[in-house]
């Protein structure tokens, strides 16, 4: 009797032993998944927020463990804080002069950035369109005119020197309500608050509201290209990489070019 309940209590024992040893693996291997989730943090011109918020949904299916986190907004004001420490993984820019400023710091390492897409600048007038705008020479009569901060926004700085090329800029300049970004600037437009506004065509072709009355030709600005870059310091290196290589693919550059956007080639 003795026997058989020491073989029992034995074999109750060896079970709970790799019982125990199971359940510490399972721990361990639910601990490792937790760990390999990855969020990954784009700082990006607000120009680019439909696009990229497409893109984003593509990448996650195909990547369970990363997580895209985006913070839209002018390529000026996102690139000093990037400059002051703020916690970024890319930096896409909607001017060469933020992203290169971030190079000379030693932010962004120049092999890690690639000029990806480029744009127009457009003026766009609400629907009714009752200022009668339909140039930017009109744009002098106009009683107010929305344009993105120049110092921060690169479509304001683009608009600016579009319209000093064209030598309306002094009349034009005291009429001027300046916005965060070129997304402010297209929502001034629709709700009627301004006369016109300057925005790029990809802007202006997600808009109801708003139409398109003229768009600057290229040699009345600085060029404008998208540069899109790794941050040097990225805690995900490897998974910033990843992003960085698909945001070139094929695929997404099919899905820029749906939203307006030109290559640089």
């Amino acid at each position: 009797m003795k026997k058989s309940f020491y073989i029992l209590f034995s074999i109750v024992l060896v079970l709970g032993i790799l019982t125990g040893c199971g359940s510490q693996e399972q721990q361990k291997s639910q601990g490792s998944t937790k760990q390999s989730q990855v969020e990954l943090t784009v700082s990006a011109a607000a120009s680019l927020q439909d696009a990229l918020n497409s893109l984003k949904t593509t990448y996650e299916k195909e990547h369970s463990n990363v997580k895209i986190t985006y913070n839209f907004g002018g390529s000026g004001a996102l690139q000093q804080q990037i400059s002051q420490g703020a916690p970024v993984d890319l930096f896409f820019s909607a001017a060469e002069d933020k992203f290169g400023q971030l190079v000379k710091e030693g932010i962004i390492e120049k092999s890690q950035g690639v000029n990806l897409l480029s744009n127009d600048l457009v003026l766009v007038v609400p629907k009714k369109n009752e200022a009668g705008i339909h140039s930017f020479q009109d744009l002098t009569k106009a009683s107010n005119v929305a344009l993105g901060t120049p110092e921060s926004v690169p479509a304001g700085q683009y608009g600016t020197e579009t319209l000093e090329n064209m030598k309306v800029w002094k009349t034009v300049e005291p009429k001027v309500v300046y916005a965060k970004d070129v997304r402010q600037v297209l929502t001034y437009v629709e709700t009627g608050n301004v006369d016109a506004g300057i925005v790029y065509r990809t802007d202006a072709m997600i808009s109801k509201k708003a139409t398109v009355v003229a768009v600057a030709d290229d040699h009345t600005h600085t060029p404008i290209i998208y540069p899109l870059g790794i941050i040097k310091d990225s805690k995900h290196a490897k998974e910033a990489k990843a992003f960085y290589d698909f945001l070139q693919s094929k695929l997404a550059m099919d899905v820029f070019k749906s939203y307006g956007f030109k290559g640089t080639n």
